[in-house]
């Protein structure tokens, strides 16, 4: 082959396409409680996992999520979504469960009153929440072909004899978790999405143990409270990202 040969082919080949994210969902994605936060209303973090995934795949970045995001907010980040994206992620749906209000009953209230909230959550998680979900993905199904990565949350919690939290208290957090993850597992599948359940990567690395990716109740700033820090983003939903974008 000749050199003008070559430079025809080289003009016919397409250049490889860049890799694009767009990261969508509430606090988890947005990197709450890594550090170094924005001090606007959705406390974006540079140390949360989109971030790190981007820069280690030399990708461009679409962080959309945002604190407080709920099923359908996150429906409305994805008009962010362009069709140069090439990987979508969602992390969403413990807002619409009352996450929040979840942990200031059971830090403020007794044992009796924190289970009774869990299971409010738990109830919320199996009726209402599914439909919710599937709204969302659809939206995000509708508007690109990219793969989608949908990642859950981890067990908050993991068992020690010394603990702010009671046993309880933690047992009936830990079970939501896994209600939350059975709940959105499927409706990622029936979505025809990936998912990446955290549960096992921070298995161990809950709040209270030795080795905590999860902050423990956090008075300034008190949202920071029970989000991954920075160790969780790096260790537990990196890799858990890399392995379903894979």
């Amino acid at each position: 082959m000749n050199l003008i040969s070559i430079a025809m082919v080289m003009a016919l080949t397409p250049a490889p396409v860049a890799p694009e994210l767009v990261a969508l969902g509430d606090s988890y994605a947005a990197g709450t409680g890594a550090g170094n936060e924005a001090s606007d209303s959705c406390r974006q973090s540079p140390h949360a996992f989109p971030r790190l995934w981007a820069e280690r795949n030399s990708a461009s970045l679409v962080l959309a999520a945002c604190a407080g995001a709920r099923t359908a907010d996150v429906a409305r980040q994805a008009e962010r979504i362009k069709p140069s994206a090439t990987l979508v992620t969602i992390t969403a749906g413990g807002n619409d469960a009352g996450f929040a209000d979840v942990m200031t009953t059971c830090t403020t209230g007794d044992d009796e009153e924190c289970v009774q909230r869990v299971g409010t959550a738990e109830t919320f998680i199996r009726d209402e929440l599914p439909g919710r979900l599937d709204a969302l993905y659809g939206e995000v199904d509708k508007r690109t072909s990219a793969k989608v990565v949908v990642l859950g949350y981890p067990r908050l919690f993991s068992h020690s004899e010394l603990c702010l939290m009671s046993e309880p208290k933690r047992n009936a957090i830990n079970r939501a978790a896994d209600v939350m993850a059975e709940v959105t597992a499927a409706r990622a599948e029936a979505a025809g999405f990936g998912f990446a359940d955290v549960r096992r990567t921070f298995d161990g690395h809950g709040v209270c143990s030795g080795d905590a990716w999860v902050n423990g109740l956090v008075l300034i700033p008190i949202d920071r409270s029970y989000h991954p820090n920075r160790a969780g983003h790096e260790r537990g939903y990196l890799p858990a990202l890399t392995t379903a974008a894979s």
